[in-house]
């Protein structure tokens, strides 16, 4: 492998900044100036505009939402989907930003390793218990699930968030793995 394959972003051509459609340039630039850098996952999108603009606009419709799971838990969603789906990318960047959100340096490798003895809560455990059967085997979701989570305290719109969340990076771990998204180097000592 060469040193260009290897330091490639995806599989597939990653368009110039100046050849992006503005609104997705302009996404790009803001995203670079608030985190010092422009995940690849951004660049790899830009390859298909439409699509671009719709994972975007699914992404920050579960992550940004307010709501009763926090922004940490939304990413400890991500992180355990991403890792027993397989995804390199998702794992070192959604872990990333499950360090940044929680303040642990600790947690996203517990949760992408076996979230099942991560330093979480019960209450966390079965929140990702049913994003794993989501990820899994949503077809055996039933009203026990539900059930379980009530019981610990989530509202329905809660379940919705973590099944949409689950479902959502199920699509985005295969995209990740089919096109080889190459994680950022800067990802891996971000919260750390």
């Amino acid at each position: 492998m060469t040193q260009a394959q290897q330091a490639a972003v995806s599989r597939f051509p990653v368009p110039a900044l100046e050849d992006m459609p503005e609104d997705i340039r302009e996404r790009i630039v803001a995203v670079q100036e608030k985190a010092g850098f422009v995940p690849n996952v951004f660049l790899t999108l830009a390859h298909r505009p439409d699509e671009f603009r719709a994972f975007f606009a699914y992404h920050d419709a579960l992550m940004e939402k307010p709501g009763n799971l926090s922004k940490a838990e939304r990413e400890m969603i991500v992180v355990a989907t991403s890792a027993v789906n397989q995804c390199q990318y998702c794992v070192i960047a959604h872990g990333a930003i499950l360090r940044v959100r929680a303040k642990n340096p600790l947690i996203a490798d517990q949760v992408a390793t076996n979230y099942r003895k991560a330093d979480i809560t019960e209450r966390q455990k079965a929140m990702l218990d049913f994003g794993m059967k989501v990820s899994q085997s949503a077809h055996l979701v039933g009203d026990a699930d539900f059930e379980a989570l009530k019981a610990h305290g989530f509202t329905d719109d809660d379940i919705w968030d973590i099944a949409g969340i689950s479902a959502f990076f199920g699509m985005s771990n295969r995209i990740a793995n089919v096109t080889s998204m190459r994680p950022n180097a800067e990802f891996y000592s971000l919260g750390r």
